[in-house]
């Protein structure tokens, strides 16, 4: 064959061209924890094994509730850092900031005249907000801007701009990706013709409840995080203060009911699982070890993420560069859906 690299980048683009697409939103939050490792990153980044994988950062999104400049500038670049560390290659997908991609404004101005106000309405944020007033006795639509109001609606340019076949979603996130449908839907019967794809939500089952301090559902919220880049000493005195009961070092312990065992599992191998349940049952160790054990195995999991991380952090004109070159590959594909639909409007 005479041009065998060529023959090797055709193949190697018609399958890229075969594999659906997989979009995921990444909302810009600070001190990201290991709920947020086990519960969301790991599983996103598993999608780059089977889809066309496309992460985006939803600085925008951001905008709505976070206004310091400053804080929402560091937050960008730190889940941005954070998603890099844990294995993101932005060689092999397309990794960009929606900030950078103009067509996803245009695409959400468009939209706008296919959707309803009624469908605004029922959003889940919107209602929640709405409901938070009337029980404060304060006008319902107090502290609720347009952004917010309209945010499923940016969302939905968020997906349908890359035409994306599945987004991952949690169960209290399926709204969204079904208002996305119903205003795709709206445009193609509309025009009598499929211009925009229709996505379908890939609800995430199986994705790890990662128990906090106090046992609960680790939340920022709730106050009882692992911090995923704390320094060594922070992480083994945070891990330190999980909470216990009260049984002595002589007696035996359940390792199905305690949160120190269900972290434990998050960051070791079967064999490792069994030998600790073995000390559980058998007696004789005391929280404070199991507290070290857990601390090992974390640690050793975490250490080269967090050199990682802060080696990104250090750099960050180089950061940016992966956001931009990202941003590059993305725009190409935004502005085919974009001349599409102005093209089936009559405005191109």
């Amino acid at each position: 064959m005479a041009f065998p690299h060529l023959y090797k980048q055709a193949v190697i683009r018609y399958i890229v061209l075969m594999k659906k697409v997989s979009l995921t939103g990444i909302k810009p939050t600070g001190d990201l924890h290991i709920g947020n490792y086990f519960g969301a990153i790991k599983p996103a980044l598993e999608l780059a094994k089977e889809y066309d994988a496309r992460y985006f950062i939803a600085d925008y999104h951001a905008l709505n509730t976070m206004k310091n400049p400053a804080e929402l500038n560091n937050t960008i670049r730190q889940v941005a850092a954070c998603w890099l560390a844990s294995g993101l290659d932005p060689e092999k997908v397309i990794f960009y900031r929606q900030s950078s991609i103009p067509e996803v404004f245009e695409l959400t101005t468009m939209l706008m005249a296919f959707t309803s106000k009624g469908l605004m309405n029922r959003a889940h944020a919107y209602k929640a907000a709405v409901q938070e007033n009337n029980e404060k006795g304060d006008d319902p639509d107090a502290g609720v801007n347009m952004g917010l109001f309209t945010y499923p609606v940016l969302m939905a340019a968020d997906i349908i701009i890359f035409d994306s076949d599945v987004v991952p979603v949690g169960k209290d996130q399926v709204q969204h990706i079904e208002m996305a449908q119903d205003i795709a839907q709206s445009v193609n019967a509309n025009y009598g013709q499929q211009v925009l794809k229709i996505p379908q939500a890939a609800v995430q089952e199986n994705v790890a409840v990662v128990p906090g301090l106090d046992g609960r559902k680790m939340s920022k919220s709730y106050g009882n995080v692992i911090p995923l880049f704390a320094p060594e000493k922070t992480l083994q005195k945070t891990i330190m203060r999980i909470v216990t009961n009260s049984q002595s070092v002589e007696e035996p312990k359940n390792p199905d009911t305690c949160q120190i065992f269900q972290l434990y599992k998050l960051f070791s191998d079967n064999k490792e699982q069994d030998a600790l349940a073995v000390r559980y049952r058998k007696g004789g160790m005391g929280w404070g070890e199991a507290k070290e054990e857990l601390f090992r195995a974390v640690n050793r999991e975490l250490a080269p993420i967090r050199e990682k991380f802060n080696a990104i952090m250090a750099d960050i004109p180089s950061l940016d560069k992966i956001l931009e070159k990202g941003a590059e590959r993305a725009r190409p594909i935004a502005a085919a859906t974009v001349k599409r639909f102005r093209k089936a409007a009559g405005i191109d």
